[in-house]
């Protein structure tokens, strides 16, 4: 296959029975659906809208957004300048996926009240899974396992916190704390793509100041809150006590998006979780909380963050954010759809030339979760293929650090 990339490589649609982006609209989304109506006590009003979503899930076709859940207008410009007006009338099935996927959380959003007026406004519909995702067992588990950190090496440790950043909640931050760890060497062996010595590579090195090396800001993307936002603030926080970053810039939702993605609620229900773990967590949630009250790390929730469109298309203000950041690191599967767009890519075409059009230094730490990908080599490809696994790129077993320098 050839690496450099065509610029006629087809979007991904939903439109094809028994594909995975077919299975997310016809299956996913209307299982979301019906959880959501069942974990609130919705009056008549919201559950009339949630059915009727649940139908359009089915059968029915794009709509524009109703005049009354967006009372100032500004939304629906947003969505007006997003798509709506090529795309409304037309199926779900029929146009981008990415489009489709990202419409259908701000159709829910609708149903259930959330830009108001109305008691429900504001009320964000997954919350309830993401603090039980906090508060589990396993949370606990991880949190404790970072008290015996810092008795490993500095480069061990470091690698610790980018592994455990780039898996989130698919292994055992226990296993992720050194390569002695008995799950180490698998999730080595799954990674599909490892530029992690090109990452830190941008960074500055531990030991330099901004004095003499200028200051250093890492933009991170957030993808999931809960147990993977927790290992993203935990490697913000190592970055920040190593010298590695002066400044941090995390980039959120700025409402409940793709059921789990962080908003600015949810770091700060990370950070309490941290802190009131004790030990080892305690002391990093106590550094970012201090980090973001002196400014070294901001919260950044900019509305292009819920738009259905690739970073290709971003706004100018988000681009001079990116372009001033020593390095941006996107998080996660859709923010990877995001960044190389969400196409049937040959996937040995090349991750730097898909990317060529990001203002600085970028990097991509993901879990595989849907089927487009870029950046391998050809043996790579071909032993994923032969392996038998069919499912590699979508089921969440296989990951990938890239970086464009």
């Amino acid at each position: 296959m050839a690496d450099t990339p065509s610029v006629t490589a087809p979007v991904i649609l939903g439109d094809e029975p028994g594909s995975f982006p077919h299975g997310v609209l016809a299956e996913r989304h209307p299982a979301l659906v019906r959880q959501v109506r069942d974990a609130f006590p919705f009056g008549p009003e919201r559950l009339r809208a949630l059915d009727a979503l649940l139908a359009s899930c089915a059968d029915g076709v794009v709509e524009p957004l109703p005049a009354d859940a967006d009372p100032t207008g500004r939304d629906r410009d947003r969505w007006a300048r997003w798509g709506m007006d090529a795309y409304a009338g037309r199926s779900w099935y029929d146009v981008p996926w990415l489009w489709a996927e990202s419409h259908f959380y701000r159709r829910l959003l609708d149903a259930v009240g959330y830009f108001g007026p109305g008691a429900w406004q504001g009320v964000d519909p997954f919350r309830p899974a993401k603090l039980a995702e906090l508060d589990a067992p396993e949370t606990d588990a991880e949190l404790a396992a970072l008290d015996g950190l810092d008795e490993l090496p500095t480069e061990e440790r470091t690698r610790a916190l980018l592994h455990g950043s780039l898996w989130g909640n698919r292994a055992d931050l226990g296993f992720r704390l050194s390569d002695r760890g008995a799950g180490t060497e698998g999730a080595v062996e799954a990674l599909v793509a490892d530029d992690s010595d090109a990452l830190w590579s941008l960074f500055p090195a531990p030991g330099t100041g901004p004095a003499e090396r200028g200051p250093a800001t890492l933009c991170l993307v957030a993808d999931n809150a809960g147990r993977e936002l927790v290992p993203d603030l935990l490697l913000v926080s190592h970055l920040l006590a190593e010298g590695r970053v002066d400044r941090a810039v995390l980039h959120v939702k700025p409402y409940p998006y793709y059921v789990s993605d962080a908003t600015p609620t949810d770091v700060l229900d990370a950070l309490r979780r941290l802190v009131a773990a004790g030990g080892a967590a305690a002391a990093h949630g106590e550094r970012l909380w201090t980090a973001l009250t002196d400014g070294r790390v901001t919260v950044r929730a900019h509305p292009f963050s819920c738009a259905p469109l690739p970073y290709a298309d971003m706004p100018d203000d988000l681009r001079e954010d990116f372009a001033a950041a020593t390095v941006t690191v996107l998080k996660g599967d859709l923010n990877y759809r995001r960044l190389v767009g969400d196409r049937w890519w040959p996937p040995t075409t090349s991750f730097a030339r898909v990317t060529a059009y990001f203002p600085g230094p970028v990097a991509a730490l993901r879990t595989l979760k849907s089927d487009v990908v870029t950046g391998l080599d050809a043996k790579t490809e071909a032993a994923l293929d032969a392996s038998g696994e069919r499912r590699w790129r979508t089921s969440g077993t296989h990951a990938l650090i890239q970086v464009r320098s």
